[in-house]
């Protein structure tokens, strides 16, 4: 006897839900897009067959993921005040806890002081032949400062014109015009026998590029830029010598590092994917440099604790 319709029906019902909870779905399958070109490649593609670049790593992938926890407008800018200021903060901690409160007095221009010995601790450059020694201290020396008003200026400077060299030439370039002008200026620190802390150089580097950029520019905003900062060099080198203490070699080496990488080097982002490539490189041999300087600094300061 044929069971009704209502009943197969249900049967056959209840026979799809059984075999749905035991069948694996056909999974679906997305476009994919090239992490450093952008280009639509095959949904299983290793490599992009426009650029070449591997599809599943890259640094421009790890690049845009890094940029997710960054600001959107100028993230090296920030990321750098940001590392400034947390050394600050860490080396003023420091210098309370084993120097009986030296970091709180002081007079103005002392207020907030750092104890120069945590300083030395921590990464300040020094003379030459202990540099030699110790490299590491050319870029960590870059993130420290003195006191209150050495880093509250040079974060101001840095807030004021790291934005506008980030965007002209791209924040991976830009990060390596940072840390490369600031290195080279306590080369040339380190020569005089200086020991020395601070942004400065690398400040005075960014400054160099942009009066490199704006060389032979006949337009009207380029010589008002290139006369403004000229202005700032007055004014930081009548400061450099009215004040004692300042690294005036340190300047000048970033000024002078800063002016010759503006001439050979684009002003303006990567145009095309070669240049993204080499762009996304100097970003990270600069990134790579700071973070095994800051780990020889870490090793350091344990051994010497």
């Amino acid at each position: 006897m044929p069971l009704p319709v209502r009943w197969r029906y249900k049967l056959d019902r209840w026979r799809g839900q059984l075999a749905e909870m035991f069948r694996s779905q056909p999974k679906q399958v997305r476009p994919r897009l090239c992490p450093s070109c952008g280009s639509l490649v095959g949904t299983t593609a290793t490599k992009c067959y426009q650029c070449g670049a591997s599809t599943t790593y890259s640094l421009s992938a790890a690049s845009r993921t890094l940029s997710r926890w960054l600001p959107q407008t100028s993230p090296v800018t920030y990321a750098m005040l940001s590392i400034c200021c947390l050394m600050y903060v860490l080396s003023l901690v420091i210098t309370l806890r084993f120097s009986g409160g030296a970091g709180i007095g002081g007079g103005l221009m002392n207020l907030g002081g750092i104890a120069t010995q945590i300083n030395f601790r921590l990464g300040a450059s020094l003379p030459l032949g202990y540099e030699l020694q110790q490299p590491w201290r050319l870029i960590t020396a870059i993130f420290l400062h003195g006191s209150l008003i050495h880093i509250g200026f040079n974060m101001w400077v840095l807030m004021d014109i790291g934005p506008m060299i980030e965007e002209l030439y791209g924040s991976a370039r830009y990060f390596f015009l940072f840390v490369v002008t600031g290195a080279a200026g306590y080369v040339v620190s380190s020569l005089f026998g200086h020991l020395s802390v601070g942004a400065s150089g690398s400040l005075l580097g960014l400054i160099g590029v942009l009066l490199a950029a704006t060389t032979g520019r006949k337009s009207l905003s380029a010589q008002a830029l290139r006369s403004a900062l000229i202005r700032w060099l007055i004014y930081i080198g009548v400061l450099g010598f009215m004040f004692s203490g300042t690294d005036n070699a340190a300047h000048a080496g970033g000024l002078a590092a800063g002016y010759l990488l503006g001439r050979v080097m684009a002003d303006r982002p990567p145009a095309d994917v070669t240049e993204r490539k080499r762009a996304d490189m100097l970003g990270w041999i600069a990134g790579v440099a700071v973070a095994v300087s800051f780990g020889f600094m870490v090793f350091s300061y344990l051994q010497n604790s």
